[in-house]
């Protein structure tokens, strides 16, 4: 259910795409939605884990630097029969993680300092196991198509304005009703489905998580923590990357249901519960 309503979304927002394009410049105009939407979506594939992991500062680490971490994650990956991923640390005091990279052989997890002061054996195993199940199920690459896609509407939002500015289309289809409100709707339609994507696939990462571990009762303790750490300690954090993180790093601020990038916490806990 989960791979259908994801595969959905991500329909709906590629033709937000190509209807955005449409509106500002016809047929040329999603054509350059598309070749838009295709050098982002190429760069995001090669350089996406790079870029979130350097501007988290975060430092790899070997088995000899953190022996109970990288053995934790070495067993829990060999359960979910996933090649073993790259291990960071993150010097930050909230307690988060998130995993990243293109695909299972490119992946790594990452932990902040926080998490692992704040949790027991068995709840950090529940999040590295989320964690490894957003890798498994591919993810970190859907998230990464969908942001970009969203960023692409955007883009073309910003040049539909210009157009507006500086006299509109040249030809005789332009309607300025059409792009005022492909301007306003596609932007915010566009971000809408990406963060339902992004809820989508957590749910999926906690169930496959709590399969992994063999115990849905750790992460559902460790979520429980991080939900109310989250909301008690700040991080610098990007909004851009925000789905990527176990817990919504910036759950301080409050956010409406459907601007949210992760399901209510209150639902992922019952529903891991449930799975006892």
């Amino acid at each position: 259910m989960n791979i259908f309503k994801t595969a959905a979304l991500m329909t709906g927002l590629t033709l937000v795409l190509l209807w955005a394009g449409n509106a500002l410049g016809g047929q040329s105009g999603m054509t350059i939605a598309l070749v838009l939407a295709l050098g982002m979506n190429g760069f995001s594939y090669w350089f996406s884990d790079k870029l979130v992991l350097k501007m988290y500062k975060a430092k790899e680490v070997s088995k000899a630097e953190a022996p109970e971490l990288y053995e934790m994650v070495r067993r829990l990956s060999r359960k979910a029969d996933l090649p073993m991923p790259r291990v960071y640390i993150i010097n930050q005091p909230q307690p988060n993680a998130f995993a990243t990279g293109r695909d299972p052989e490119h992946a790594a997890v990452a932990v902040t300092t926080g998490i692992l002061r704040l949790l027991d054996v068995e709840e950090l195993e529940g999040v590295i196991a989320h964690e490894l199940a957003h890798v498994k199920h591919r993810d970190i690459l859907i998230g990464t198509v969908a942001a970009t896609i969203a960023g692409a509407v955007s883009y073309l939002a910003t040049m539909a304005q210009w157009a507006m500015i500086f006299g509109g289309r040249d030809d005789d289809d332009g309607n300025p009703f059409v792009a005022i409100v492909m301007m306003i709707v596609a932007p915010v339609a566009a971000m809408l489905i990406q963060m339902a994507i992004s809820r989508s696939r957590e749910y999926a990462a906690d169930a496959g998580g709590a399969r992994i571990a063999g115990n849905p009762s750790g992460l559902a303790d460790a979520l429980s923590k991080l939900g109310t750490a989250s909301k008690q300690i700040p991080m610098q954090a990007e909004p851009a990357t925000a789905h990527m993180f176990i817990v919504n790093p910036l759950s301080g601020k409050k956010m409406a249901g459907l601007f949210s990038t992760h399901p209510p916490m209150e639902e992922r806990i019952a529903r891991l519960k449930s799975m006892n």
